[in-house]
């Protein structure tokens, strides 16, 4: 029993002239960064590979990645003296030759692909190049197919500014009848870029028109659950860091080295955690750990804080000393960081930034009445910290978004200060942490079972938090 055409994948060869970026294309398409080899070095696919596009467990899309094509002037002279009654016999002529095993065996691979194996081609070009006879004579076999070919420029960001690359570029496909035209970056590929080229594709292969408005919506979907569940996996770092706390006796307090020692072990967790939950982030989007640059981080001013009167362990403990401007003062500067913003500073390590997060010195109050009643302090991260986290991470998370599998670049999240609206919103999130100041347990993340530690009132923070995330990405959205 066959599939009926649309039940049955869409073929589509991925064509072009050497280093042109087809496989930089479908990297970014598929979100497979292992694929392929991608390589300032000419022709560094040398073989038909294919690879499908998912839609709800199924193929939808096979995509055939081909050799660049490296000779197409000599070749349209030797098919042009073939015989045949069209121009797809005459191709079908020269790969039933000796030439097609022989001189042009590259571009033969990519011709017998085309004609035999696909329903449609994109033509990928590269617009950083001049329009040039060859460009031209590659179009013309390409066409001798008779297949429906999509041109999709390029490496259009790199090429901004340079002059009137693309426009020569549409002029040359307008005049060989190719006009529908779709402007792609696989490095930097701009929001919705794969979801246009699918729509415009449907223009060529009327027949496939609601199968590809259909793996167009699946692509808004996905975008949307990979967003939502990025906010999410911030959330918990977030939640995870803000409970986190390290009992130190009092005597310890008092001497610099053993005070040092034990600031530097909470910089190291925390620090552990927040990579942590960045490598994670980089899963999330198909890209590999190592992938995101390095924080941006400033060092921040930190403080010792004793949440042992935090009002959520007050509410547990039912004590009610009355101490409002205590318990206040305890809470943070979340408030101040939000009206001011956040200058960030560039080339900072996250260990480094992190570091100089944590107090160097406490209140008074606080320490005379943590002596007294438990005779340790508790040192935890400080509420600026959980800020600058949340602002570093949700920039990597954008800048994800933004960026196709096909550099060879790291991503870099950026260090400019957030917009007001977007630090609002940040602000909002730190806040939405504060629960987890009263269950030092949280900052365990797992149990040893396997299963996360804290329950519903664990994931309710989480939850809010990631709201508040989320709306900060929206008002970052509206800025780009």
């Amino acid at each position: 029993m066959t599939e009926s055409p649309e039940a049955a994948p869409l073929r589509i060869a991925v064509v072009g002239h050497t280093n042109a970026g087809k496989t930089s294309l479908l990297r970014t398409l598929t979100r497979r960064v292992d694929f392929g080899e991608v390589s300032d070095r000419p022709g560094t696919t040398r073989h038909v590979e294919r690879i499908d596009l998912r839609v709800d467990g199924r193929p939808a899309v096979r995509f055939f990645d081909t050799p660049g094509l490296e000779d197409a002037v000599t070749l349209l002279a030797h098919v042009q003296t073939l015989d045949g009654d069209s121009r797809p016999e005459r191709i079908r002529r020269f790969l039933a030759g000796p030439e097609a095993h022989g001189a042009f065996e590259q571009e033969a691979k990519v011709l017998r692909t085309l004609l035999e194996e696909a329903d449609a081609a994109f033509l990928v070009i590269d617009v950083r190049e001049p329009v040039l006879p060859k460009f031209r004579d590659e179009v013309e076999l390409l066409g001798a197919c008779g297949k429906p070919v999509m041109p999709v420029l390029n490496f259009v960001a790199q090429a901004a500014g340079q002059g009137a690359g693309e426009a020569e570029w549409r002029a040359m496909l307008a005049a060989a009848g190719l006009h529908a035209v779709v402007r792609f970056d696989a490095a930097a590929p701009f929001t919705g870029a794969e979801r246009e080229l699918y729509q415009d594709l449907g223009t060529l292969l009327p027949a496939r028109r609601e199968s590809l408005r259909a793996i167009a919506a699946h692509l808004q979907r996905e975008a949307e659950a990979r967003r939502e569940a990025g906010c999410t996996l911030i959330a918990e770092g977030l939640v995870e860091i803000a409970a986190m706390r390290r009992a130190v006796p009092a005597e310890a307090m008092q001497d610099e080295t053993a005070r040092r020692t034990e600031v530097n072990a909470l910089r190291r967790q925390v620090t552990e955690r927040a990579q942590h939950h960045v490598d994670t982030l980089l899963g999330l989007y198909g890209f590999r750990e190592g992938d995101g640059a390095e924080a941006p981080l400033p060092p921040l001013q930190g403080r010792w804080t004793l949440d042992l009167f935090h009002p959520e362990t007050l509410r547990q403990a039912g004590v009610r000393l009355g101490q409002g401007a205590a318990v206040g003062a305890a809470v943070g500067v979340v408030a101040d960081l939000a009206v001011g913003g956040l200058s960030l500073g560039a080339g900072a390590a996250l260990g480094g930034a992190l570091g100089g997060a944590l107090a160097q010195g406490w209140g008074p109050f606080g320490r005379r009445l943590a002596n007294r009643l438990r005779g340790v302090q508790e040192l935890t991260v400080e509420d600026g910290v959980l800020f600058v986290v949340a602002d570093w991470q949700l920039r990597l998370l954008l800048a994800l978004e933004r960026r196709g599998h096909g550099s060879a670049a790291r991503v870099d999240a950026g260090s400019a200060a957030p917009a007001p609206a977007v630090a609002q919103a940040l602000a909002a999130a730190v806040r939405a942490t504060q629960p987890a100041r009263g269950h030092a347990e949280w900052g365990r993340g797992r149990s040893l079972f396997g299963g996360h530690i804290g329950g519903e009132a664990r994931r309710e923070a989480i939850a809010d938090t990631a709201r508040h995330l989320a709306q900060a990405a929206a008002h970052a959205d509206e800025k780009a």
